[in-house]
């Protein structure tokens, strides 16, 4: 163990699908831990989501770096009898099933912690494990409504949006990640494992908790301070944002507009937002006259929260965030171009051309796993001509 891989010699059985259960599981292994993602012979259904590279897709290569790739059927015996071996042996199982189908599929947690009392069993879900929607299906545009984020969300059309940043799949993830560092610092003292359920539905409120607290009492959003917005310049948009009083003078002295700061209906945070339309006027008009980033220059020399509202690939190739070592870039099989993937805060970079350094195939180490549970070649071969499992390549070996 090392504090770059605390948890080198965990072993984690990983069957949930999409980015939530399985950002959780990426997170483990990019920490050490031995991860088998395992998946249906025709793959997570993440696989699917256009573009598609190969078998892959952004989705599935950011939830499944570092893991080892287990395609099998899941309602075959023989299957199942293979997960069982695995749950022996494993310190973590993540499954992401509509509840009531893992527990028909028989590796309920009851069922789990049988067979490996210390097992930490984490079951993500939409709606959680209780209520009148448990069983409904809900990917991450269908939480944004639910839970008032789209509400919170519109623009002059007046209409609802959702963001195409998946937020509540990531949050669910790192709360999920969380969850499981204090399950296993529990562990040390007790030697049982637990049941950490965990929805997106949770985490969507949890990193929304701020404006559901604010609105819930007081109404749907409102300015609170001017000038914070977008403004359109002569090439582009930048964001400004002006919190003190001092602040508004000195984004008076670098517009050159000495009257706006002596100005009673603006030289005050209150009587900014009292005026607030005929402040946002002035300023787009000021802000439209030069470029993004020669305003960016000068509101910078004045101490001005700012920034060029930049596309994706004007961040990655940004001086700074290269200088910063922000982004690993990961090659990945079906890809011709390795892809820009942020490392992790807090956790030792991406290692993109060492062992485990890319997302699975699907089936890619079927073969090594069943080996290493004692499987002879011709018993695995027999099983992928059955399609209980799927096969590809392979190499490293289990850790326990």
């Amino acid at each position: 163990m090392s504090s770059d891989m605390p948890y080198k010699g965990l072993n984690v059985i990983d069957l949930s699908q999409g980015v939530a259960g399985p950002y959780c599981g990426m997170l483990l292994a990019c920490q050490g831990a031995n991860v088998i993602k395992v998946e249906p012979p025709e793959g997570d259904w993440s696989r699917r989501l256009m573009p598609s590279y190969g078998d892959n897709t952004a989705f599935s290569i950011l939830a499944n770096i570092g893991k080892r790739g287990l395609a099998l059927d899941l309602k075959t015996k023989k299957g199942r009898k293979i997960i069982e071996q695995l749950v022996s042996h494993a310190d973590i199982f993540i499954q992401g099933f509509r509840p009531g189908v893992i527990d028909r599929l028989g590796f309920s947690f009851e069922r789990v912690s049988h067979i490996n009392p210390s097992m930490i069993y984490v079951s993500v879900s939409g709606f959680g494990l209780k209520g009148p929607l448990r069983a409904k299906p809900a990917m991450d545009p269908i939480l944004q409504a639910f839970t008032g984020f789209m509400s919170e969300n519109h623009g002059p059309d007046g209409k609802p949006h959702r963001t195409p940043n998946i937020i509540n799949d990531m949050a669910t993830g790192l709360y999920a990640m969380q969850a499981v560092g204090a399950a296993l610092y529990a562990r040390r003292d007790t030697g049982k494992g637990r049941h950490i359920p965990i929805s997106l539905m949770e985490a969507s409120a949890s990193i929304q908790a701020v404006r559901l607290m604010s609105n819930y009492r007081d109404g749907p959003f409102e300015v609170s301070m001017m000038p914070n917005g977008v403004y359109q310049t002569s090439d582009g948009w930048i964001q400004i944002t002006v919190i003190w009083d001092r602040d508004f003078r000195q984004l008076c002295h670098a517009f050159n507009w000495p009257e706006g700061a002596n100005n009673p209906d603006f030289a005050e945070a209150e009587a900014r937002l009292a005026n607030a339309d005929a402040l946002d006027v002035i300023i787009g008009e000021i802000i439209e006259k030069d470029t993004s980033n020669n305003w960016c220059q000068r509101l910078n020399e004045a101490g001005i929260q700012n920034e060029v509202v930049q596309t994706y690939s004007q961040f990655v190739e940004h001086p700074h965030v290269k200088e910063s070592g922000l982004i690993a870039w990961v090659p990945q099989s079906g890809s011709r171009d390795s892809w820009a993937v942020p490392n992790v805060p807090g956790v030792a970079p991406f290692k993109p051309y060492a062992p485990g350094g890319a997302a699975p195939s699907i089936g890619q180490h079927s073969a090594e796993i069943l080996e290493e549970l004692g499987y002879s070649p011709g018993d695995i071969l027999k099983m992928s001509t059955l399609e209980v499992i799927k096969v590809q390549g392979s190499s490293n070996k289990l850790t326990k």
